[in-house]
């Protein structure tokens, strides 16, 4: 019986050591955890960029990963692009941005 005990203890554990290294971050893939940190910052820069009167939100893109924010997609003007990183960069949250919009 204690036999069988050691083999279902030391099961588990190998089985909860699985699970918690397969939540794990590496330097290409989020944890879970930064995962919702990383929705959350890019919810908020959209809702920035929504509020800033000249740009139009549906044009621009906004991906996380790991508190950077890369914008991509078409503005008006390249005023509109500088102010468009100007505003994702004052979200908290986020560690830099990467601006890769296009004035069409």
């Amino acid at each position: 019986m204690k036999r069988v005990q050691r083999i279902f203890s030391l099961l588990l554990i190998i089985g909860l050591t699985i699970t918690f290294l397969g939540c794990a971050a590496t330097s290409k893939k989020e944890s879970t955890g930064q995962y919702i940190d990383d929705s959350v910052i890019t919810t908020k820069v959209k809702t920035a960029i929504f509020k800033e009167p000249g740009l139009k939100t549906l044009q621009i893109e906004v991906e996380t990963f790991k508190g950077v924010v890369q914008l991509s997609g078409f503005v008006d003007t390249p005023q509109s692009a500088t102010r468009a990183e100007q505003v994702a960069a004052t979200v908290a949250g986020v560690k830099s941005v990467k601006n890769h919009l296009v004035v069409k």
